[in-house]
């Protein structure tokens, strides 16, 4: 049988042991667990890798510990907006969706986007009355509030300053863009990004997770990357395509392209963060250049990693 893989992250940054209580950890390793049962199950039933990731990111934005969904973090005006994308490898076709809000998993919408509509991105109000057209579950604001995310916002409130939620240390230290990506037993890729973007971001800011090349983009004939970290640098970096073009143009393995993106092309522009890349022989790589990335994959070749620190 062909080798079937799915990878997963919650964000990368600055997420140290010391800052992390036993029980915090174990609900972190738990919520990754969840989000990899979730998605290789269907993997596991010669589901598609597109349905996978879709089942993984969900999982991720439900679980109100990481910043996507349920457990986005407060902009500057105290709304909670919120940024996701899907691609898949095998059409080349991608759905994406910024500054919604009440949505209860942004990923889904933007995957109603992708094959719903002639369309890649859509933001804002037009996104969530799409939404509403298609059935797409929608939360009062409450669903979305979370202590911590909101003690974290009120420690920036008078400020101009925007932080990843990991970045603004409270109690514990919480941080998490959400990501997936897979291969499925016919060889087809797909990636898949959601976010919650800055504490006390302003503006309407939009980082890169989105932006289908910057944060998330998968193709058959070379890669399928989820992003997380930053997101000013990935979208000046082009990130996730420029994996993709380093496979294809230069001849370097999923691995080697992911390296030396993440550890020399953004950090000679202060790119802090990591990625998750997987190839259509379902060959899979986890690279970050912060202290942390939470992280997971699994593979029907008996793979099986959860970690969160170096």
């Amino acid at each position: 049988m062909a080798k079937f893989t799915l990878v997963i992250h919650g964000g990368a940054g600055t997420i140290r042991k010391k800052n992390m209580t036993p029980e915090l950890e174990n609900a972190y390793l738990q919520g990754l667990n969840d989000a990899l049962a979730a998605g290789f199950a269907l993997l596991e039933k010669g589901g598609a890798a597109l349905d996978a990731v879709r089942a993984a990111v969900v999982s991720l934005e439900n679980n109100i510990l990481f910043n996507a969904g349920k457990g986005s973090v407060f902009a500057k005006d105290g709304t909670q907006e919120m940024d996701a994308s899907i691609m898949d490898g095998k059409t080349l076709m991608a759905g994406a969706v910024c500054a919604v809000r009440n949505i209860r998993n942004p990923v889904e919408l933007a995957h109603a986007i992708m094959t719903k509509s002639p369309h890649i991105m859509l933001n804002g109000q037009g996104a969530y009355d799409f939404a509403k057209l298609h059935g797409i579950k929608t939360e009062p604001d409450e669903y979305f509030f979370s202590q911590l995310r909101y003690d974290q916002w009120k420690k920036l409130q008078g400020t101009n300053e925007a932080a990843l939620d990991h970045d603004v240390v409270i109690k514990e230290n919480k941080f998490g863009t959400v990501g997936a990506v897979a291969c499925d037993s016919y060889g087809n890729i797909a990636a898949a990004t959601s976010t919650g973007g800055l504490t006390n971001k302003q503006f309407g800011r939009i980082g890169d997770s989105p932006i289908i090349g910057a944060g998330t983009y998968a193709n058959n004939k070379t890669c399928a990357i989820s992003c997380t970290g930053y997101g000013e640098p990935f979208i000046r970096a082009v990130t996730a395509y420029d994996v993709s073009c380093l496979m294809e143009y230069k001849g370097m393995s999923l691995k080697k392209a992911m390296q030396f993106v993440v550890h020399d092309k953004l950090l000679k522009i202060d790119g802090e963060g990591g990625m998750i890349g997987v190839n259509a022989k379902g060959n899979a790589a986890m690279m970050f250049n912060s202290e942390g990335m939470y992280r997971g994959m699994k593979s029907n070749n008996g793979e099986n990693e959860i970690s969160i620190y170096k």
